[in-house]
């Protein structure tokens, strides 16, 4: 049974002019749902085909499989011909994607507002790092960068270590703000006939992650500290631990029958009353440290895994996609053609799982 997944965006036309992770893996996406992507490179091509691991033909694995379902066409943009290919591309298209640094598409005359006037019902989205306004603007960035100034990183990891995340947070959530932004922009020009112009800066959509970190900040002017809070170490409920033999579990019983389920599996009455310690629980933490350095992953498993606590031993990416429970969703899978993991669009549609992604198709300028 074939998911109709691929139908929801047929027809819809896309030009990815983006580079690296956000915008590539955003325009994946919406080829996953059935948009037509043709990838803009520069006629030196994108400079992800030089980064990461490569295959047995010397292509870099990382190009390939975000740009899969796409098919690619150089153009330079310096030129009057790479201009004008543009334009006609873009005078066609429903959506095209950026992230070039603010002013660089303007000053190649090809500003959002210039191809609007020949397509006004064109989606145009610019993804930069700090947006297309504010002190920011111009600053080059990544990932850590954006955390750090958005108060993430003060937050995470170890007390006085912070530690960068992976896969890079700002970076995917950009992708994912990318995609469903694009699809309201369609969904409202179905109503009106207008395009839009957005704005999508990797520094800013992070931001509604910290929905309650916010809030507090606000009511109370507390700012969260790393493994202080109830969500990040400071709660013993919710926190990873380490066992006899040296692997990690992670516990997740916030709520009161989780944590009960999980004290009686313990054979540890005298916790029941202390989930409602106040945060951070130093003494509560090191009490559970020293019970899982006694038990070995094996053991914990066979005690906690039927107990419905929410407990989950620490996977590596081997074990995670070679799991059973990976098998039976059938949403990462070994591309038969080039032997890479694919993660599929993670959802199934009337019960069927999306199809396997077609290899990126190199093209020449029409």
């Amino acid at each position: 049974m074939s998911s109709r997944l691929s139908s929801f965006l047929a027809g819809t036309r896309v030009l990815d002019l983006s580079r690296h992770l956000p915008g590539p893996l955003a325009t994946l996406l919406l080829a996953d749902m059935g948009a037509e992507v043709t990838k803009v490179e520069s006629p030196e091509g994108d400079e992800l085909r030089s980064i990461g691991p490569r295959d047995g033909d010397g292509r870099s694995i990382y190009f390939d499989a975000i740009n899969a379902g796409k098919r690619s066409i150089r153009l330079d943009l310096k030129s009057d011909q790479g201009k004008a290919a543009l334009r006609t591309l873009a005078a066609d298209a429903d959506v095209l994607i950026e992230s070039f640094r603010p002013g660089v598409m303007t000053r190649l005359g090809l500003s959002a507002a210039a191809l609007r006037a020949a397509n006004p019902r064109l989606v145009y989205v610019a993804m930069s790092g700090y947006g297309q306004d504010g002190p920011l603007r111009d600053r080059a960035g990544h990932d850590a960068n954006y955390l750090a100034a958005n108060g993430i990183l003060s937050s995470s990891g170890a007390a006085g270590s912070p530690s960068y995340p992976f896969p890079p947070i700002a970076d995917c959530t950009a992708s994912m703000f990318a995609v469903s932004t694009i699809l309201g922009a369609l969904l409202g020009r179905s109503r009106d006939g207008h395009g839009c112009e957005i704005d999508l800066a990797l520094a800013d959509v992070v931001m509604p992650f910290q929905i309650f970190a916010l809030a507090a900040l606000g009511a109370t002017g507390r700012v969260p500290m790393p493994e202080a809070e109830l969500l990040n170490g400071g709660w013993a409920c919710y926190r990873p631990y380490r066992t006899k033999d040296g692997r990690d579990i992670t516990l997740g019983a916030i709520e009161p029958r989780f944590w009960s389920a999980f004290c009686r599996a313990s054979e540890r009455p005298d916790w029941l009353a202390r989930h409602a310690e106040l945060v951070p629980q130093h003494s509560l933490i090191a009490e559970l440290d020293a019970h899982f350095a006694e038990l070995t992953l094996a053991e914990c498993v066979a005690r906690y895994e039927a107990a419905d606590c929410c407990f989950m031993p620490v996977l590596d990416l081997r074990e995670a996609v070679e799991s059973d429970a990976l098998a039976a969703r059938g949403l990462v899978r070994r591309h038969p053609a080039t032997a890479i993991y694919e993660a599929a669009y993670p959802v199934c549609i009337d019960g069927a799982r999306p199809s396997l992604r077609t290899p990126l198709r190199e093209t020449e300028p029409e």
